[in-house]
């Protein structure tokens, strides 16, 4: 019973904290930008772009350009052969290791200053949830982060590692005890063998809160249901709240209740290796509360402007709500000028808070059309709802126009249940872009294209795919959409197509 009244306490304060920041983002912003231009007036970036000499943000803007990691990337490798003073004052605790696109593996410090950023987001949101709803009784239960392996390698004196290896390391002594699944389970490399054995290991716990990337813990409550051939709310009656990020949740949604068996609270995280950027503060609304006062700075470039290469930013206070923005940031982990590859949009501007709409170099523009993933996200979402059918996941390609077949987009489906109505869940995916997209629509209208195409992945497909490339697992996930066909040559290479 103590416990439970020390959270509430505890939750309020830290609800009070959280909206003293939030009722106050501008000022909290400038404290930001200010204290980082000053901390690193004597590092190598800061004195090769005269920090010096910066007084506002206006200047920062004239001296410091717009990069990624290919931009920053004479830096990068200068920490990490174990130079100090080069990004941020002194040497990185860790180097978080995350796949690049482009780039191959990239390493991202994260500094002593920046590693709470990483930590407290997570415990914010919690926090927050229980402010909210006075719910404590999760306490009483175990809980389970679907996580990579938490082995650090040594690199110049710096450890390396995934972000999620790295936050084990980090857990709070008093939820240890409570924590699962357990080292030796956790250091497994090879995921299909780890999901198995956390399976064992929780099957016996009474499981409360259960966290991870959607499409890793849906292969996790498979392996549940099938060793089990129960529901998750029948194995865990206890479960009760879901905490997820890295993928829009919502087309993951109808198949997580079924697996499930019953409606959970869920809370949405917004975490990066660059920076933990958002969190959901409400249980009546999706959109993320965007975290102003963790020695981050953010910039926004409107999407349409960055592909049109016109490279003007703006700070937070002069964000605008239903623009689709890029999302640039400065940091204490010694990141400047730092184009994510994130876009976002904002729902609100009092608080500010977000939406994820998708990764700039996701988007399908083969055609002209300008998709983004939350536009198919949105368009499958309602294929769902209308159908009946269940996606366990998909990719979306362009197919070009060849003797036998128009131009088009190609949906990579996965369905757990397809019922008879496919030909109206491929309409509605059209209906649905149309309606979002107006350069879809043209292409459409003026038969450029055709209507999509849908290509049915077998079962267990797209993690046979991801286990072909070694991203099984862990922080991996399956681009929703593409502007080329290399994943749609390997899906059908790898012979991973039926029939319809």
């Amino acid at each position: 019973m103590l416990k439970h009244v020390l959270l509430k306490i505890v939750s309020r304060l830290a609800k009070k904290q959280v909206y003293n920041w939030a009722n106050k983002p501008i000022v909290t912003q400038e404290n930001q930008f200010n204290y980082l231009i000053k901390k690193a007036r004597n590092t190598k970036f800061g004195q090769d772009h005269t920090f010096s000499e910066i007084s506002n943000y206006q200047e920062f803007k004239k001296r410091v350009p717009i990069r990624d990691y290919e931009g920053l990337r004479d830096y990068f490798e200068k920490v990490k052969s174990g130079k100090k003073d080069i990004l941020w004052p002194g040497k990185p605790i860790y180097l978080a290791l995350t796949s690049g696109t482009t780039s191959g593996a990239k390493y991202i410090p994260i500094t002593r200053e920046s590693l709470p950023n990483h930590l407290n987001g997570a415990k914010n949101a919690l926090l927050t949830y229980v402010a909210e709803t006075n719910k404590t009784s999760f306490v009483n239960g175990k809980y389970i982060f679907v996580q990579g392996s938490p082995i650090l390698k040594d690199i110049s004196g710096i450890l390396r590692g995934r972000l999620s290896g790295i936050s084990a390391h980090h857990v709070p002594f008093y939820m240890r005890s409570n924590m699962l699944p357990s080292w030796k389970t956790n250091i497994i490399e090879d995921w299909e063998n780890k999901v198995e054995n956390i399976v064992k290991e929780t099957t016996r716990e009474d499981m409360t809160i259960i966290s991870g990337i959607p499409s890793w813990l849906q292969m996790y409550f498979e392996a549940i249901v099938r060793k089990t051939n129960k529901q998750i709310s029948e194995v865990f009656p206890n479960f009760s709240l879901l905490i997820y990020g890295g993928v829009n949740f919502k087309p993951y949604k109808k198949k997580f209740l079924s697996l499930i068996g019953k409606e959970v609270d869920s809370i949405e995280l917004f975490p990066a290796s660059e920076g933990f950027f958002a969190f959901q503060d409400r249980q009546d609304n999706n959109d993320l509360l965007l975290i102003l006062n963790a020695g981050i700075f953010y910039e926004f470039i409107n999407v349409e402007d960055f592909r049109e290469n016109r490279l003007e930013r703006i700070s937070l206070q002069n964000v605008k709500k239903d623009i689709n923005y890029v999302m640039i940031i400065s940091s204490s982990a010694g990141l400047w000028g730092y184009n994510t590859g994130d876009t976002v949009k904002f729902t609100s501007i009092s608080p500010y808070r977000i939406i994820i709409t998708g990764r700039l170099k996701q988007s399908l523009s083969a055609f002209g059309e300008h998709v983004i993933v939350k536009e198919a996200e949105q368009a499958i979402e309602q294929a769902i709802l209308k159908t009946g059918n269940m996606v366990v996941e998909f990719t979306v390609a362009p197919r070009f126009k060849s003797e036998s077949l128009p131009a088009c987009h190609e949906w990579f489906i996965e369905f757990d249940t397809q019922s008879e109505k496919i030909n109206y869940f491929k309409d509605i995916l059209d209906y649905e872009l149309q309606k979002q997209n107006k350069y879809y629509k043209d292409l459409i209208n003026g038969k450029i294209i055709s209507k999509p195409m849908i290509r049915k992945i077998k079962k267990d497909g797209f993690k046979k795919y991801m286990k072909t490339i070694g991203k099984l697992g862990g922080q991996n996930k399956i681009p929703k959409i593409s502007n080329d066909r290399k994943i749609a040559k390997e899906l059908e290479k790898l012979n991973l197509i039926e029939e319809i």
